[in-house]
């Protein structure tokens, strides 16, 4: 045989005396393959394979630099709703497109109805963790931060001690409820994102703030409640409808059909995200309620449909992809600082919304 060496006995020494160079060069043709001309790394990388050599062993590099080249994402969701959820698409794409010019890898940990998760924080081989939209009492966050690695946290102001990246959630929702109020509406109802603890009972009013457990729908029900009390109408007055749990299009067409089915109807419908919006505008139609003549609908994130469909969602656009963009860029840049970073939002105004009449 022209080698008598298996594959897992070749190490770069032998690929460097094989290819004629140093280690040094063998190793960056593998780790730093812009340090080399691409003539000699494509040497580099040809007598390596012809020789069976399949690269740096990871867990000796680990070891060695004390580094995974991972970091893991711990969310409340299932794996389905990642993929799925255009919020959460977009922040992922900014999450990925920052793990790519690093070279770096993605470990994504959904907590939801998953009994893995904790052996999962507890052994995952990462650099550091992203704690997304995580609700104020998870064991999971507890896990995390355990675990004694740097740490981000986004959309989660409550949690104190780490960076964070996140909106004004209740200023936001403030402006969008103060657009309706200035529009004339009086009758306004409230489609509201699963926000409120496992163990309540009762109904679902602007009232039992201290029963959330989620802080981004609780600051957005503030916000709404901001406006409604500062134009001087009864907080008690608005309905207010929870979506079950995931939020999902066809959830949300549900409640709103049968808050539109109330007498008196409101007039103008404050949605806690664009998904809950555009299934308010489904709704609407099914009941041949013109939008925004007999009803108006404002809602939250712009995603991408938001300004796609008939008649254009009215909306609060926050920096989805950048949120996920600047996350990324701390945890795997100087997660040691303990800084905050507060996106800005802008009121999208577009035909969903129109005077009450």
């Amino acid at each position: 045989m022209k080698h008598d060496k298996t594959p897992k006995s070749i190490t770069l020494w032998d690929v460097a005396k094989a290819a004629g160079v140093s280690r040094t060069t063998v190793s960056n043709a593998f780790n730093r393959p812009d340090q080399l001309s691409e003539e000699l790394r494509d040497r580099v990388l040809t007598v390596a394979k012809e020789i069976g050599y399949l690269g740096p062993n990871p867990m000796a590099r680990m070891l060695r630099t004390g580094r995974t080249g991972v970091i893991g994402l711990v969310f409340s969701e299932s794996l389905q709703y990642a993929f799925n959820d255009p919020v959460a698409i977009a922040f992922l794409q900014g999450v990925s497109r920052v793990c790519e010019q690093a070279k770096a890898s993605l470990m994504l940990i959904p907590t939801h109805l998953n009994d893995a998760a904790p052996t999962a924080i507890q052994q995952a081989a990462v650099d550091g963790f992203i704690i997304y939209s995580m609700p104020d009492n998870s064991e999971a966050v507890a896990q995390v931060l355990a675990r004694k690695l740097p740490v981000v946290a986004v959309d989660q102001p409550s949690l104190k001690g780490v960076p964070s990246v996140y909106i004004d959630d209740r200023l936001a929702a403030r402006k969008a409820a103060a657009h309706l109020i200035s529009l004339n509406h009086k009758q306004l109802a409230i489609i509201a994102m699963d926000f409120l603890s496992d163990s309540y009972v009762g109904p679902v009013d602007i009232q039992r703030l201290k029963y959330a457990t989620f802080q981004i729908p609780l600051q957005r029900l503030k916000g709404y409640k901001d406006a409604i009390q500062e134009a001087s109408l009864d907080p008690s007055k608005i309905a207010i409808v929870e979506c079950p749990p995931r939020n999902s299009e066809d959830d949300g067409f549900e409640v709103a059909l049968s808050l539109l089915q109330q007498h008196p109807r409101p007039t103008g419908i404050l949605a806690m995200c664009d998904v809950l919006a555009i299934s308010a505008i489904r709704a609407a139609a099914r009941l041949n309620l013109a939008v925004p003549q007999d009803l108006s609908i404002v809602g939250f994130d712009d995603i991408p449909l938001a300004s796609q469909i008939k008649p254009s969602l009215t909306t609060i656009q926050q920096p989805l992809i950048e949120k996920g963009v600047i996350a990324a860029s701390i945890l795997l840049g100087n997660p040691s600082r303990k800084m905050s970073k507060v996106l800005e939002t802008k009121l999208m105004v577009r035909e969903s919304s129109g005077p009450a009449f």
